[in-house]
């Protein structure tokens, strides 16, 4: 029998191992359960205050004040445009939405090879699905964004059709695709809702953990000890700013592309998106002449 002076005691212990063993299981369900759907509210910007800002080369753009939803800078950000490999971002938050295991191996068919513009990834060649997305989204691999849509939805076209219902519950009337990779110029959005799209994507622990990484090393399983390396697209990586999320893109009919979120050393946070830029490299130059003007602002 418990003592009645030593009733408090007992109870304080009980309670501090109730709440620490309590906060133990939301930490371990939380890591074990990252790649699942996340609760999103609507996302909305604020387009009272922008700013004329620098000359820029480009088509279209938008700048935003992540932590408030401030729009400071926009050009053309509401014209349509195709958005080419920017498309994968929305791939990808389809594919984890669909709660598919991550260490499910995949294999490169011919049908996911033809036409799919440079790969490293050869017919074959059987990847898991981390290692897949890792290279759809930080090299932007078109064979392995097929391969994870055709997994995924039977075809790339059913798989267009699941990303065209989830921008349309999150009432993005603009975007719509018409297959998973980026390639077609009729997959289209504008800058306005690529940079919803981006703080969409954002919410999904396991596209921000890569896209905000320098580079990758995946493994083929069925090829021993072969490793390939990915490395980011998105050049910003190397820039002073800390990149949270992002990714680039380019086809012909939309030139070069580019949606992410920085920080700076304050701890501010800005999503930029630059569409239509005549240059790979000049793409990068106008989103940090942007980024570092945006900056000031704040």
């Amino acid at each position: 029998m418990i003592r009645r002076s030593t009733l408090p005691k007992v109870l304080l212990f009980l309670a501090a191992f109730v709440f620490f063993s309590a906060n133990t299981i939301y930490i371990l369900e939380a890591e074990s359960n990252y790649t699942k759907k996340p609760f999103t509210t609507e996302c909305n910007f604020d387009f009272d205050k922008t700013k004329k800002g620098p000359y820029l080369n480009l088509k279209s753009a938008i700048l935003i004040n992540y932590d408030n939803g401030q729009v400071i800078y926009t050009k053309n950000s509401e014209k349509i445009r195709p958005v080419a490999s920017l498309t994968k971002l929305v791939m990808a938050m389809v594919l984890i939405d669909k709660n598919i295991q991550l260490d499910s191996v995949i294999a490169i068919t011919r049908k996911d090879a033809r036409n799919s513009s440079k790969s490293r990834l050869r017919i074959g060649y059987e990847l898991t699905v981390n290692d897949l997305l890792h290279a759809a989204l930080l090299s932007s691999d078109n064979r392995a964004a097929r391969a994870l849509a055709r997994t995924a939805s039977g075809s790339y076209e059913d798989f267009a059709k699941d990303m065209n219902y989830k921008m349309r519950k999150l009432n993005l009337e603009n975007t719509e695709f018409v297959e998973p990779t980026g390639l077609s110029k009729n997959n289209i959005s504008t800058a306005h809702e690529m940079a919803k799209i981006l703080h969409y994507s954002y919410k999904y622990q396991l596209i921000k953990k890569i896209t905000s990484k320098k580079s990758y090393k995946i493994k083929i399983q069925n090829r021993k000890n072969k490793y390939l390396n990915m490395p980011n697209t998105n050049l910003l990586i190397h820039s002073p700013y800390k990149v949270l999320a992002g990714k680039t893109g380019y086809i012909q009919a939309s030139d070069y592309c580019l949606t992410t979120l920085v920080k700076n050393k304050k701890g501010e946070r800005l999503t930029c998106v630059v569409l239509g830029v005549p240059g790979d490299r000049l793409r990068f130059r106008e989103a940090r002449k942007l980024i570092d003007w945006g900056f000031r602002q704040i």
